[in-house]
């Protein structure tokens, strides 16, 4: 993986390129790199993906970053998993808010890698002020001796597949539209951390995963399976949300394991959400918060249990 726009050459026989913001690695970010892998493959080509970090709507809107669906290290692996070889999470910073589309395309493409092919997806914006699109790809590649193109939009139910399609099914709870949008179930990885225990006080224990500026496109209770704790997905009742009951700030997701007798910490997991249950909310006291997180519970049980049956938003 790369970070910087300049610098060395990373790819002396040249390359295949695909860039965008990959988002969710949605059907049509995995159409469009694994269309760069096919051309990579039939060209003899390492194949490169081009992302940045932060994206770009996080730098612009620092105090407000909309909801994010991947995280970085998700969308490190996913990229290499769709078949890319190298993965550059350029650096999004006010340099490369500043640079030119045709800087942008000499110093990256050209000097860092030697670029033969470069794909994107529709209406795919890039440069100063979202000078550069797919013309201005293929003006400079004729002087610079690359192609580009563009790949078809991916629809699905007659419209086209989108990080904002899946970001408004989420928040709207609709799982298994955002699972056909993404082409998998949704689901959060992150290093289970320690958090202030009083979950395990209140007969709850819980892995808590922190995520910092970059918060996903969820609010409430949840029922869902944890990966990575067995051979098998483990069925859990999750919350993610500041914890108002107890002066919660950070958001921060909570999976408590139904039946599960072991230590996570420093473990490496991933919440798959199935179905949502319910608003957070702030309630008067500990018990009263304890007698929800039972019906919580029980709800999510049923659930993962039979899932035909649906939660109540």
């Amino acid at each position: 993986m790369f970070r910087d726009a300049e610098g060395g050459l990373l790819c002396p026989r040249g390359s295949v390129v695909c860039i965008g913001a990959f988002d969710g690695l949605h059907l049509g970010h995995r159409a469009l790199v694994r269309h760069a892998a096919m051309r990579g493959r039939e060209l003899g080509l390492p194949v490169v993906a081009l992302s940045f970090e932060p994206l770009p709507r996080e730098f612009f809107a620092p105090d407000a970053p909309p909801p994010r669906l991947t995280l970085p290290r998700a969308k490190y692996e996913g990229l290499r998993g769709l078949g890319a070889d190298l993965v550059g999470l350029l650096r999004f910073d006010a340099a490369m808010a500043a640079m030119a589309p045709e800087r942008f395309i000499e110093a990256v493409l050209v000097q860092r890698l030697a670029t033969r092919e470069v794909h994107v997806g529709p209406g795919f914006r890039f440069g100063h002020r979202r000078a550069g699109d797919l013309a201005t790809l293929q003006r400079e590649g004729h002087r610079h001796g690359f192609v580009a193109g563009e790949i078809e939009p991916v629809l699905l139910e007659g419209e086209r597949v989108s990080s904002t399609r899946i970001r408004a099914a989420l928040q709207d709870g609709r799982f298994d539209a955002a699972a056909r949008l993404l082409g998998r179930p949704y689901a959060i990885g992150g290093t289970v951390v320690h958090g202030r225990q009083l979950g395990r006080k209140l007969g709850y224990p819980t892995a808590n995963l922190r995520f910092g500026d970059k918060t996903p496109p969820l609010r409430g209770i949840y029922a869902s399976r944890v990966h990575g704790v067995g051979d098998t997905p483990w069925p859990a009742v999750s919350s993610f949300g500041t914890r108002p009951t107890i002066g919660g700030v950070e958001p921060l997701l909570e999976a408590h394991l139904f039946d599960f007798d072991g230590d996570l910490y420093g473990r490496r997991i991933e919440v798959e959400f199935v179905a949502r249950l319910r608003d957070e909310r702030k309630f008067d006291d500990l018990p009263a918060l304890v007698a929800q997180m039972d019906r919580d519970a029980a709800q999510a049980r049923g659930i993962l249990k039979h899932p035909a049956q649906r939660a109540s938003a």
